[in-house]
């Protein structure tokens, strides 16, 4: 049967792309996107048209992760229109490019507020109706960078991105005895098909950037050329839309934990698969293994 989900920051890249997969796949799916009126409005045309041409039900909503209100708004509108809450996929996300020092604290602590603590206002948000219901889906886009090769001006964006992860791991445990699940999807670096490397920010103080440039001198370029070469040229982004679906289309309790989308292969699945090993052998060494599996599924 098909299921009502909500995908944050889906105007564009694995948000969107996400989207409309989860939508051919005969789901109802709200794109969430913020300013939907003002600069995002193309994007809720495109939406809308692509729908209306492969006659699936894709709609938009306004939301956005850095208002409370928004959200709340959002998973409200949701339950007006379609009555029934079934998956939140946590996909909001902003990436900034520079040497770590230039970045002022308050810059630091706009990337924790989109990429983490978004995520929370949404959960704050949703998780009432799931709890309720005593069944859903929490579905997080991490990031490879979170335990794998980390190259360097990324820090700010890595450092919330591993946060991001935290948070999923205990929550996964949090929600367990409510019926709902919890997967993270593990996108490695795509350097194409998303607007992350296009849209990213920079450090508005520009005074000890020559220092760096003089030792690191066109040290971006060089990661986005490296990391694009690592990864196969028949890996497209789309790769993880396909991975999003096929979690979301698997039987309650037969979802992984983890899946990792990762076409240039830095590590991190091998260093998660054991960090995610010692996680459920530490569970049931204290006698909380009943939290490793959402109760009323299969473990």
């Amino acid at each position: 049967m098909g299921k009502t989900i909500v995908i944050t920051g889906a105007g564009s890249g694995f948000g969107a792309l996400a989207a409309r997969a989860l939508a051919d796949a005969g789901h109802t799916v709200y794109a969430a996107m913020r300013d939907t009126a003002g600069r995002n409005a193309s994007r809720v045309a495109e939406a809308g048209a692509y729908a209306a041409e492969h006659q699936v039900d894709l709609r938009t909503v306004e939301l956005d992760v850095l208002s409370q209100e928004s959200a709340d708004a959002a998973v409200a509108t949701v339950l007006s229109e379609a009555g029934t809450l079934d998956v939140v996929v946590h996909n909001a996300g902003h990436m900034v490019t520079g040497p770590t020092e230039a970045f002022t604290p308050e810059e630091l602590a706009a990337v924790y507020d989109t990429n983490v603590l978004g995520t929370q206002r949404v959960n704050r948000a949703a998780l009432p109706h799931l709890r309720a219901q005593e069944h859903g889906l929490v579905l997080w886009i991490g990031s490879t960078s979170t335990r794998g090769g980390t190259p360097p001006y990324l820090a700010p964006y890595f450092a919330a991105k591993a946060a991001m992860d935290a948070l999923a791991v205990s929550y996964a445990a949090e929600l367990a005895r409510f019926g709902i699940e919890t997967t993270i999807v593990v996108p490695g670096a795509f350097t194409s098909g998303t607007n992350h490397f296009a849209t990213g920010g920079h450090p508005a103080e520009q005074a000890v950037l020559p220092a760096y440039e003089e030792r690191y001198a066109g040290l971006m370029d060089q990661v986005a050329q490296r990391l694009a070469a690592l990864a196969p040229a028949d890996a497209p982004a789309s790769l993880v839309a396909d991975a999003i679906v096929e979690v979301v289309d698997a039987q309650p309790g037969e979802r992984p934990f983890r899946v990792h989308v990762d076409p240039a292969n830095d590590g991190s699945e091998e260093v998660s698969r054991v960090a995610d090993r010692i996680r459920a052998e530490f569970l049931t060494r204290i006698g909380l293994d009943d939290l490793l599996a959402p109760h009323g599924t299969a473990a």
